[in-house]
């Protein structure tokens, strides 16, 4: 592929089927078409390691693979040889697979900071679970969330948030309230303002920016001393940062925290974690009140847990993080040279920790355009690369970032010949890509 040679005709017609069929056009709103060009949103055949094949028979070098969730590569053959052993022996039975518990093991053992876990198939289950669960332990309502931090669960505690509160109750909307990353005073101010209201602090613990000295330690020690439960969101930083997560890299230990993404490879699997007393409210071993935590028809399902266990394995032996550091590195630097070889070092801006790159699209005046986004992606879709980020992962080889950069190379040539216009109109080929979260379609 290069030039404009690209079509997609099949992909044209399935992605029509697909809005016959399913509202949106997929069953993840950051994979639908409208997050593409026009008519460049190829529909995947197929993947191997660090390339997918879309049903036109185009191959591309991918990144954000299952939106951060493919970790090791498509296909991983350590992690489908594990899938296999346990897909003749059945997948779900009325009572607890050995798996289950082996699952449950490896887990801890992975994440020494937890004390005790229970695993679901979504991020969604795991973080609406800590926050009913931090609810019952303190019996307050109000939720308090990182407002920097894009996304943490399908469920009204949260979409209340976003520009999409369509069908939320106004009551549940105001139960939940925002702070600002890294800063300390505004959630103090927060306390402040709600005394003896909040249940919970939810948050990443990091995402693109690293956390300001001292501030995760002192979030857990102001959620504590207001009698508040810290949670952490690990659904991204869970293996990429360290295996252990960001609690084990920053050595901080929250009270209850989320992982799913790279846990299963990109089968479905996530897991909530945390202190031995608060889980255990969800369990059979104390006096208190029953909390329904989590109980999913198929959250151990045998072959997901076998993923993850596999998953984990490959981690730890083969130093899957370091490898996703280097990668990103080399990837990082390569874009920014490009970049700056073509005039647009301040428009075309890579951000992020270098296992979880993003890139920003900013206009003649700095500001993110989606505009530009799209000129883009248009430019790095004909020359074979599909990236709606630039999130490794450990398939890639050097010669995949290499290429990456060339092509980004020639979309910064373009995207030089768009600043100098004034407009970047001529080169977007259709509409302009959309955010997700917006209240009109």
């Amino acid at each position: 592929m290069s030039g404009e040679e690209l079509e997609l005709p099949l992909s044209r017609a399935v992605n029509e089927r697909l809005h016959a069929a399913v509202p949106g056009g997929a069953h993840t709103y950051a994979k639908g078409d409208d997050q593409y060009p026009q008519d460049l949103a190829p529909v995947i055949s197929h993947g191997r390691g660090a390339h997918v094949w879309d049903v036109d028979g185009n191959r591309y070098v991918e990144y954000g693979s299952g939106l951060r969730s493919v970790s090791l590569g498509h296909a991983h053959p350590r992690v489908l040889e594990a899938v296999r052993r346990e897909l003749d022996r059945g997948s779900n039975f009325v009572r607890p697979s050995v798996v289950e518990a082996e699952a449950a093991e490896r887990f801890l053992a992975t994440v020494p900071t937890a004390e005790m876990v229970k695993f679901a198939k979504n991020g969604s289950d795991a973080t609406t679970a800590a926050v009913r669960l931090a609810r019952a332990v303190t019996g307050r309502a109000r939720v308090a969330l990182c407002a920097d931090h894009p996304f943490f669960s399908v469920d009204d505690w949260f979409i209340g948030t976003t520009p999409m509160p369509a069908g939320i109750p106004s009551e549940t909307m105001d139960l939940t309230v925002t702070f600002p990353y890294g800063d300390l005073a505004a959630v103090e101010a927060l306390f402040d303002r709600y005394p003896d209201e909040i249940a919970c602090l939810i948050l990443e613990p990091a995402t693109g920016t690293e956390p300001p000295p001292g501030y995760l330690a002192g979030l857990r020690d102001l959620a504590h001393r207001h009698g508040s439960v810290l949670v952490f969101d690990e659904m991204i930083t869970g293996f990429r940062w360290s295996e252990a997560g960001a609690q084990g890299l920053y050595g901080v230990t929250p009270d209850l925290s989320t992982f799913g993404k790279a846990l299963g490879n990109g089968f479905a699997v996530s897991a909530l974690a945390g202190r031995r007393e608060l889980m255990e409210r969800g369990g059979l071993r104390h006096d208190a009140e029953r909390v329904f935590l989590l109980s999913t028809t198929h959250g151990a399902e045998t072959h997901a847990l076998a993923a993850a266990m596999a998953v984990q394995s490959t981690y730890v032996e083969e130093g899957v993080t370091a490898r996703l550091h280097a990668l990103g590195e080399r990837l990082a630097a390569g874009v920014r040279d490009a970049a700056a070889a073509m005039g647009v070092a301040d428009h075309v801006v890579v951000r992020g920790r270098a296992s979880n790159l993003v890139f920003a699209t900013l206009d003649a005046q700095g500001r993110p355009s989606q505009e530009y986004r799209t000129l883009f992606l248009r430019r790095l879709l004909t020359g074979g690369i599909l990236a709606p980020s630039f999130v490794v992962s450990s398939a890639l080889e050097e010669a995949d970032i290499d290429r990456t950069v060339d092509v980004v190379g020639q979309a910064c040539a373009v995207y030089r010949k768009a600043l100098d216009a004034g407009d970047p109109t001529p080169w977007l080929g259709g509409r302009p890509v959309r955010p997700v979260f917006r209240r009109k379609v």
